[in-house]
C-alpha cells in the first residue's frame, strides 16, 4: 500500500476518532423514547371480573388436589381415626403457609410486571445486579419503561448482597445452575399434573364398576391425554371462556360436598383445625410412616407453583381474591369433608372423593371432575409452554417453533415439538406406573424442589429489589424452609418408589440447556474478540474498496456495536458488496416485554455517502415473532424513516447555527477536511418515531449567509429525495440477508465430557432446532450464510 499523505494522515486520525465517537451503544436514542409506555391499570368491576376469570387459568391443578391426597397419605388403608385427624391438621396448616401466605401475599408479589415463573425472578434479578450472563446486554438496555434498576446506598445490606454476588462468575453461574434446576423440574411438572390429575379422575368408572380391570382406566385415561394434547394448536382461547365456569362449579360441588360430609359423618372432625394434633400425629405413627406420609400430604399444595408461573393476564389483587374468598375455603371443606367421610368408611380411603358423593350427583360429578382435570392439566401445559419460550429468549433452549394461537393474549402459545415430547412423556408414565401412589410419589418430588429454589430466589429478590429488613427476610426462609424441608426429605425417601422420575426427565432437559447456554455464550465471546474496528472498515472508503453493486445487504450480528467477523471474512473473499450496508442486531433482554415504541434502534454509521446503518432490535422473553410480520419490511421502514427525520434535523440543527453571529475558525484548508458536525440519529418501530442528535464527521461546508439558507434546506429537501429514491432503487435491484454459521468445535486437548456436549451434543442440537432466518421469517433465496470455525 502506498505511504499516507500528511492529509491522509489526519484523515486516518479522524476515523480512528469516528470509530470511537460513532461506533457505540445509542445511549441518546435510547433514552429519547423512555417512558412513551404505559402499564394498564384495571378498574374495581374489572378487577372483579379478573378475579373470576383466573379460576379457569390459575387455580386448576391445585383445585384437583382432593382426587388424590388422601389415597397417597394412606396407600395401606387407615387403622386409627387420630391417624386422619393429624393428617387433615397437616394439610389444613400446609394450605395456610405455602399457598395462602408464602404465595399469595408474597411470592406474587414478587412477579416481574404480572410475569410469574422461575425466569422471571431470575430477569428481575439480573436487572438489579450485573448477575446476567446473558450476551449484548448493555446499559442503554436500562432505558426502557420495563426496565427497572435501583441504587443502594454504599452501606446498605442491599449493596453488600449485590457485591457479594457480582464478585464472582461461579457466584453467577450457580444462581443460573439453581434457576435452571427450578425451570426443568417445573417442565417435569408439567409432565407428571395431566398424568395424575387425568388418571385420578378417570378412576372414577371404578367406583361404579369394581370389577372393572385397572387397564381399562388407564386406557381411558391415555385417550383422554391424546385428546387433550392433539387439541393444544387450537389454544385455550377457543374455549376459555369455559373454564372459569367449569372451574368455579368445581369448587362449589367440592366445598357443598365437604360442608355435607361433615353434617352427615363426623363433625368432630372439625378438631383437626388445632394444630396440636400434628404434634400428635407424629407421635402416635412413629417416625418411619408419619414421615413417609408426608409425601402424600404435600400433594395437597401441588399447583401452587403453577399459580405462580401461570401469573400472565391476571392482576396480583385479583389472584388474591379469588384464592381468599373461594379457592381456599372450599378445598378446606373438600378436605375436612373427606376426613369425616374415611373416618366413617376406613377400607373407601382409595377412592374417597368419589365415594363420598351422594348417588343423585354422581355422574354430573364424575363429568366435572374429569373437566376439571383437563382444565388442570392445561394450565401446566400452557406453563410449560411459558417456560421454554423464556428460556429460549434468555439464550437457555435450542430455537423451536413457537405459534401463537390467539390474536387477543400474546401469552396463550403453542410449540409443537415440545407437545408430542409432552404427550409421549405423559403416556409413558401413564402406561409404565399404572399406579396412583407412584406417580404421587414422583410429582410431589417435583413439586417440592420448585418450591425449594423459589423459596432460595426470594432471599435476593426482598434483599435487592424490595430493601426489606434482614429480619423480615430470615422469617420468610424461616416458616418456608420449615414446611418445605420436612416434606422435601420425604420426597427423597421415596425416590425408589417413582420419585425418580422427575428428577430424571429434569436432569435430561437441565443438560441440554446448559450446553445450549454454554455454547451460545462462547460463540458470543467469540464474536466479541474477533470484531473488527469500525476504522478499519471506514478507511477503505465510500466503496469499501471493493465493488459497490445495487441492492440491500442486511449483516446479522450478536455485536450491538462493532464489524463482525463475518463481515469482513466476507468482504475479503468476494470482491463485491451492497449499495447499502445494514448491520442488525437482534438481541433478546432480561425484561418480560419491550414495548413497541420502544423496539428498534436505528443510526448511521460514518458519512452519507458510505450508505452503512446500524438496527438494534429488542425484545423481551414474552415477545414473539409472529408469523405475519414481514421483519426485511420492519427493516427497511425503519431505514426510510431514518432518512426522512435524520434530514428535518439536519434543517432545524442548521438553521440554528445560521442565527448565530459567523465565527471564524482555525485550522488549515486541505484537501477533503473533515470538521465535526451535529447529525442525526433516529429510533424507529412501525412508524414511531424519535431522534436523538450525535457528533459525527462529515465533508465541510463553506459558510452560508443570509437568505442562503433557503437555497440550503431547498437542496438538504432535494438530498433526502434522492437518498430515499436511492434506498428504493437498492431494494428492487434485491435484498440479502448475510448471516453468520459458526461451526462451535472442542479443542483436541479437552476433555471427554466437554467433547461429547459440543462436538456431539451442541452439534445435535444445532442441526435439528430452527435457524435464525425462520425465526425472523426471512425468504429463503435471499440468504447467504457466512461459516467459520471456533473451537473451545
Amino acid at each position: 500500500m502506498a505511504s499516507l499523505s500528511e492529509s491522509e494522515g489526519t484523515n486516518r486520525g479522524s476515523m480512528w476518532e469516528l470509530d470511537q465517537n460513532l461506533d457505540q451503544p445509542m445511549d441518546e436514542e435510547a433514552s429519547r423514547l423512555k417512558n412513551m409506555y404505559r402499564e394498564k391499570k384495571f378498574s374495581s368491576v374489572l378487577l372483579l371480573r379478573l378475579a373470576f376469570q383466573s379460576l379457569g387459568v390459575v387455580f386448576g391443578d391445585l383445585g384437583t388436589s382432593p382426587l388424590y391426597v388422601f389415597y397417597n397419605t394412606f396407600p395401606h388403608g387407615v387403622e386409627d381415626d387420630e391417624d386422619v385427624i393429624g393428617a387433615l391438621s397437616l394439610i389444613i396448616y400446609t394450605l395456610t403457609l405455602i399457598p395462602l401466605l408464602k404465595y399469595v401475599f408474597v411470592v406474587l408479589r414478587a412477579n416481574d410486571n404480572g410475569q410469574g415463573g422461575t425466569f422471571a425472578l431470575y430477569s428481575l434479578l439480573c436487572r438489579h445486579a450485573k448477575i446476567s450472563t446473558i450476551p449484548n446486554q448493555h446499559k442503554t438496555d436500562e432505558d426502557l419503561t420495563t426496565y427497572s434498576r435501583q441504587t443502594y446506598e454504599e452501606n446498605s445490606v442491599a449493596a453488600k448482597i449485590k457485591r457479594w454476588l457480582e464478585a464472582h462468575a461461579y457466584k453467577r453461574n450457580c444462581l443460573l445452575i439453581l434457576v435452571l434446576i427450578g425451570t426443568c423440574t417445573a417442565i417435569g411438572d408439567g409432565i407428571l399434573t395431566p398424568v395424575i390429575s387425568v388418571l385420578s379422575a378417570s378412576g372414577g368408572i371404578k367406583v361404579q364398576n369394581p370389577n372393572m380391570s385397572t387397564d381399562v382406566v388407564v386406557l381411558v385415561a391415555v385417550i383422554i391425554l391424546i385428546g387433550l394434547f392433539s387439541m393444544q394448536h387450537y389454544g385455550t382461547d377457543k374455549v376459555g371462556w369455559l373454564f372459569a365456569p367449569l372451574v368455579l362449579l368445581w369448587f362449589i360441588l367440592i366445598g357443598s360436598v365437604g360442608a355435607l360430609n361433615i353434617h352427615k359423618y363426623d363433625s368432630s372432625v372439625l378438631k383437626a383445625y388445632n394444630p396440636v394434633y400434628i404434634y400428635r400425629y407424629f407421635q402416635r405413627r412413629g417416625n418411619s410412616d408419619s414421615w413417609t406420609s408426608l409425601g402424600g400430604i404435600m400433594l395437597s399444595i401441588t399447583g401452587t407453583e403453577a399459580l405462580f408461573a401461570d401469573l400472565c393476564h391476571f392482576p396480583v389483587l385479583a389472584i388474591q381474591i379469588a384464592f381468599t374468598l373461594i379457592v381456599f375455603p372450599c378445598l378446606l371443606l373438600a378436605y375436612t369433608g373427606q376426613a369425616a367421610y374415611i373416618i366413617s368408611h376406613k377400607n373407601h380411603v382409595s377412592d374417597a372423593f368419589y365415594r363420598s358423593i351422594p348417588d343423585a350427583i354422581y355422574w354430573p360429578a364424575f363429568v366435572i371432575a374429569t373437566a376439571a382435570a383437563i382444565v388442570a392439566s392445561q394450565a401446566t401445559i400452557s406453563a410449560t409452554y411459558s417456560i421454554i419460550k423464556q428460556a429460549l429468549a434468555l439464550g437457555c433452549f435450542p430455537r423451536v417453533k413457537v405459534v401463537h394461537t390467539s390474536k387477543k393474549f400474546l401469552g396463550q402459545i403453542y410449540i409443537p415439538d415440545i407437545n408430542w415430547i409432552l404427550l409421549i412423556l405423559c403416556i409413558a408414565v401413564t402406561a409404565g406406573f399404572k399406579n396412583q401412589s407412584q406417580i404421587g410419589n414422583a410429582y410431589g418430588t417435583a413439586v417440592v424442589i420448585v418450591m425449594l429454589v423459589t423459596t432460595f430466589l426470594m432471599v435476593p429478590i426482598m434483599l435487592l429489589v424490595w430493601k426489606s429488613h434482614w429480619i423480615l427476610v430470615i422469617t420468610f426462609i424461616v416458616l418456608s424452609l420449615m414446611v418445605e424441608i420436612p416434606y422435601f426429605s420425604a420426597c427423597i425417601l421415596k425416590i425408589n418408589q417413582g420419585g425418580w422420575v422427575p428428577l430424571v426427565i429434569a436432569s435430561a432437559f437441565f443438560v441440554i440447556m446448559y450446553v445450549w447456554h454454554f455454547c451460545t455464550v462462547k460463540r458470543y465471546e467469540f464474536e466479541m474478540h474477533s470484531k473488527v474496528s469500525m476504522a478499519w472498515i471506514l478507511g477503505l472508503g465510500p466503496s469499501l474498496g471493493l465493488v459497490r453493486v445495487p441492492g440491500i445487504g442486511f449483516v446479522y450480528t450478536e455485536l450491538a456495536s462493532g464489524v463482525p467477523h463475518i463481515f469482513s471474512h466476507f468482504i475479503t473473499n468476494l470482491p463485491a458488496i451492497h449499495s447499502v450496508v445494514v448491520f442488525v442486531c437482534v438481541k433478546y433482554l432480561p425484561v418480560y416485554t419491550v414495548p413497541v415504541e420502544e423496539r428498534f434502534l436505528v443510526r448511521r454509521i460514518g458519512p452519507k455517502n458510505f450508505h452503512m446503518f446500524r438496527c438494534v432490535a429488542r425484545y423481551g422473553y414474552k415477545d414473539l415473532h409472529k408469523k405475519d410480520e414481514d421483519f426485511e419490511k420492519m427493516l427497511f421502514d425503519c431505514l426510510l424513516s431514518f432518512v426522512r427525520l435524520e434530514s428535518m434535523m439536519d434543517s432545524y440543527s442548521d438553521s440554528d447555527d445560521f442565527s448565530l453571529p459567523e465565527q471564524k475558525t482555525e485550522g488549515s484548508t486541505i484537501n477533503n477536511a473533515f470538521l465535526t458536525e451535529k447529525t442525526n440519529n433516529a429510533m424507529c418501530s412501525n412508524g414511531d418515531l424519535s431522534y436523538s442528535s450525535q457528533d459525527s464527521i462529515v465533508p465541510a461546508q463553506s459558510p452560508l449567509r443570509g437568505n442562503s439558507l433557503l437555497r440550503y434546506s431547498s437542496r438538504t429537501n432535494q438530498t433526502v429525495s434522492d437518498e430515499l429514491e436511492f434506498l428504493n432503487r437498492c431494494k428492487d435491484a434485491g435484498v440479502v440477508h448475510i448471516l453468520g454459521n459458526t461451526i462451535v468445535l472442542a479443542r483436541r486437548d479437552s476433555g471427554i465430557i466437554k467433547k461429547i456436549s459440543v462436538d456431539y451434543m451442541y452439534a445435535f442440537m444445532r442441526r435439528m432446532c430452527r435457524e435464525n432466518s425462520v425465526m425472523f421469517n426471512l425468504p429463503h433465496e435471499n440468504l447467504l450464510n457466512v461459516g467459520q470455525i471456533y473451537y473451545i
